[in-house]
């Protein structure tokens, strides 16, 4: 290899650094369907680590389905939904998601996307573009997922909009800002619950200062859909909010346990996107046999068997918030299935997820860039199929593997 190739030896001094850090990732390869045990490396772990939180990606109703779906309309969607890729497996799927948040939003409408960063991207950086070169102001949640502070970055680039960054647990900075904004355009963003924390955003309160502002509120309900809620339609349907000016984007690769994301809004909005953005506009659309499946999905989130998942779950997170008592680590207690327990540094991270693989469970050392420096976590998430014993096993686990690190830590 040539010593002369710079933009290689950059590479691999990069990669290096990271090491260095603690702050390299790494694949595993799993060999079975997601559920709550995985074979990984020729072994069976017990996963308390996925986004499957109601337990469908393995479910038998949606391997039919997407078995169907292939039979109807084949493996591939053929070209981008303007051209001749929009199936009626979309339109359905869309039509359905729409009535799903219809009691919340208005003149309701729906619009399929293959991933939640795509559907993200999408909705920011179009709806930036309603207004003239600076005449927009974007509100970003501090905290927020990757996807979200990319598209804002994105949509400031493209619109020159003003951002402002927000702590979603004190409010009382972005009225103020509302308050004195005078741009035509101004669009909150921010998630419905919060990935790495599980801690859920108080989006009564900024649906109020929506209307009072005359501004726009983009929630992401990736970790809420499907989860909250009696019939799990999510952050709105719990938090009974209503309102024109709400985008709602949910995701269906989680607790729908398929693929994809949807954007969901007044009509008006939705027209907008599919005229004016760039991602949706010349992206492929997803096979329409996931879309077919993603109607099961829908049945099962909204049925009987879906109102039981999410009491087990409920259940679940009960007993650990009960249960679970940490002598040194910091736990963070949510509402949520998104359980984290912080360690601080990135050795003390990685030796627990070390010694819970040891121990037979798959739970991922969180570090920087995705958390904050110096909050190196466990994010421990739960599906409805585990039961209260797995739980409890759990519990007594992590307990032994506390004591084992800072022991080690202390001598």
């Amino acid at each position: 290899m040539s010593k002369n190739f710079s933009a290689l030896n950059m590479a691999e001094q990069q990669i290096a650094n990271l090491d260095e850090q603690l702050l390299r990732r790494k694949l595993r390869i799993t060999e079975s369907p997601c559920n709550i045990k995985a074979n990984v490396g020729q072994r069976e772990l017990k996963a308390f680590c996925s986004n499957d939180y109601l337990g469908l990606a393995n479910h038998p109703k949606l391997v039919s389905a997407i078995a169907e779906g292939a039979n109807l309309y084949g493996v591939g969607s053929g070209a981008s939904h303007l051209i001749s890729g929009h199936s009626i497996a979309h339109d359905l799927l869309e039509k359905k998601l729409a009535a799903f948040e219809s009691k919340h939003i208005p003149d309701a409408r729906a619009l399929f996307f293959s991933t939640g960063y795509l559907a993200n991207m999408s909705a920011i950086t179009g709806l930036a573009r309603l207004a003239g070169q600076g005449e927009a102001s974007i509100y970003s949640a501090k905290l927020n997922h990757a996807s979200l502070i990319d598209g804002v970055r994105l949509a400031s680039a493209q619109t020159k909009a003003k951002v402002t960054l927000f702590d979603h647990q004190d409010l009382h900075s972005l009225e103020e800002a509302l308050g004195h904004d005078a741009h035509p355009l101004k669009l909150i963003v921010i998630d419905g619950v919060f990935s790495m924390d599980g801690d859920i955003a108080p989006i009564g309160k900024l649906i109020q200062m929506a209307e009072q502002y005359d501004a726009l509120l983009l929630v992401d309900d990736a970790h809420g859909f499907g989860v909250l809620g009696k019939q799990g339609h999510g952050i709105l349907e719990q938090s009974q909010v209503h309102s024109e000016r709400i985008i709602y984007v949910g995701t269906l690769g989680k607790a729908a346990g398929v693929s994809g994301a949807f954007i969901c809004a007044p009509a008006p909005f939705i027209e907008w996107l599919i005229q004016k953005s760039r991602p949706y506009i010349y992206s492929t659309a997803t096979p329409p046999a996931i879309a077919h499946t993603l109607l099961t999905s829908l049945e099962l989130i909204e049925n009987d068997e879906g109102i039981r998942r999410r009491q087990q779950l409920n259940e679940l997170i009960q007993i650990w918030n009960e249960e679970m008592t940490f002598s040194n680590w910091e736990q963070v207690s949510s509402s949520t299935p998104i359980q984290p327990v912080i360690l601080g540094s990135n050795a003390n991270a990685l030796a627990a997820a070390k010694l819970l693989d040891e121990a037979g469970y798959w739970i991922p050392a969180i570090r920087p860039p995705t958390v904050p420096v110096g909050s190196s976590r466990l994010r421990i998430t739960f599906s409805a199929n585990h039961s209260i014993d797995d739980l409890r096993e759990l519990i007594k686990i992590l307990k032994i593997i506390e004591q084992k690190i800072e022991s080690e830590v202390g001598a």
